[in-house]
């Protein structure tokens, strides 16, 4: 399974305006931060958007910031929404045109891989990403007051 370069800077962008809290951040900011794209961050903020991720503030002094809280929002449901095509082998489609189909099992085998790695998604929410939230604020060269870095060392919380 490999997930695609929206999906996986949809997470991005939620750790990072996690990290940001309620203060506003452009989608400039954190281009630069990750050296990615502007124009891919704007598409893949526009879907965190319309999904009701992230809330956008027009204006002079505007950028967006998390309409949810991390403990909120599943990883494992981002990964779906975010992922327009979860289908591992051509026979998931709709045009399968595989001779082995009517007989194969690996479909199936497959299928049950791809439940189970949405199932351990499924287990974590963003707020889980930012155990080292200390770490990933030093490396994206954000600020966080004292009070809000929680206990690097605590193991992720299973849901």
């Amino acid at each position: 399974m490999r997930m695609t370069s929206f999906t996986d800077y949809s997470l991005r962008v939620l750790i990072y305006l996690s990290l940001k809290g309620s203060e506003l951040t452009t989608i400039s900011e954190i281009a630069e931060r990750y050296a990615i794209s502007r124009n891919h961050l704007m598409k893949v903020v526009y879907e965190l958007g319309r999904l009701g991720y992230v809330e956008t503030v027009r204006g002079k002094h505007g950028g967006m910031r998390l309409r949810r809280e991390p403990g909120h929002i599943n990883v494992g449901e981002v990964v779906r929404r975010m992922e327009n095509n979860l289908s591992l082998v051509e026979c998931f489609g709709s045009e399968n045109s595989c001779r082995l189909a009517p007989s194969c099992v690996l479909h199936g085998i497959l299928d049950e891989a791809l439940q189970a790695f949405l199932a351990v998604l499924d287990r974590y929410c963003l707020a889980d990403l930012l155990r080292p939230k200390r770490e990933l604020a030093a490396l994206l060269s954000i600020d966080i007051p004292m009070r809000q870095a929680p206990n690097s060392t605590a193991p992720p919380a299973q849901r």
